[in-house]
């Protein structure tokens, strides 16, 4: 696997380009990067600043933020669901998508249950994002040194009342997880959706990295990212805790399907 390049250099370069965040296993970032490497879709990662302007990826996507997958065409997609869509488009085999329709629609519903917007990981940055936003409310004037992190939290329409509620939503969300597993293990399925890999399964993968990240010699990060990614308030902890399924089948699908140890730098 390559080294980032800088958005100008990606500009000049042919074939798949997927942005990405830097030194942090972003889970929607990992996500996009797992379907890639099950698929074994060849790519070069983007520089992509966590809360930064990024203003020449807005002046050559329009967005922003991370992830992105811009293809040998030139054209970009970003929202979960499109790179889920282009991934299959792009190489059908294997499937990430199940054919029966029933399936399907399950699949599309618990990953937008982690993916999407009020899902597990919209939820979890709400809370990894109050303790530094009660500190920027303090004092008469906006406090600059925490700009980029309320930059990231407007993204994510941030208010007391939403973070208030997040523990809840996060609990309810890993309970439904925990809750398919169990229903699959009955059948002796060990897929979350079906009797094979899906999208769903390598979103579950990243996305559990913000309730324990995997171990530094599987993924090594900043110590203060690593902190966050595993400080759960009582609430979201309880759910954790009483599903050991979870971490079980995150550890199952990095085992067998995806890179490790994981690149982030």
């Amino acid at each position: 696997m390559s080294a980032f390049v800088s958005v100008a250099q990606a500009r000049e370069m042919d074939g798949v380009r997927l942005v990405l965040t830097a030194n942090a296993p972003g889970p929607w970032g990992e996500a996009a990067k797992g379907m890639l490497h099950v698929k074994g879709i060849p790519f070069t990662r983007v520089l992509q600043e966590g809360g930064g302007e990024n203003a020449d990826l807005v002046a050559w996507t329009s967005v922003r933020n991370a992830p992105q997958i811009v293809d040998e065409s030139g054209n970009s997609v970003s929202a979960w669901r499109d790179l889920i869509a282009w991934a299959e488009a792009h190489e059908p085999q294997p499937r990430l998508v199940p054919e029966d329709p029933s399936e399907r629609e399950l699949m599309f519903d618990l990953t937008e249950s982690l993916a999407g917007e009020g899902g597990f990981g919209w939820c979890r940055r709400l809370l990894l994002f109050k303790p530094i936003m009660d500190l920027a409310k303090q004092g008469d004037e906006p406090n600059p040194a925490f700009a980029a992190v309320t930059r990231m939290a407007d993204a994510y329409h941030y208010s007391d009342e939403a973070a208030g509620r997040a523990s809840k939503d996060c609990a309810a969300i890993l309970n439904r997880i925990a809750e398919r597993l169990r229903a699959q293990r009955e059948r002796r399925a060990r897929y979350l959706v079906g009797a094979e890999l899906s999208a769903l399964d390598i979103h579950w993968a990243a996305f559990a990295a913000m309730v324990s990240p995997l171990p530094d010699e599987l993924c090594p990060m900043p110590d203060y990212l690593r902190e966050s990614y595993g400080k759960l308030d009582e609430t979201v902890a309880a759910a954790a805790n009483a599903a050991p399924e979870l971490l079980e089948h995150r550890d199952f699908i990095y085992r067998e399907h995806l890179e490790l140890p994981v690149v982030i730098n």
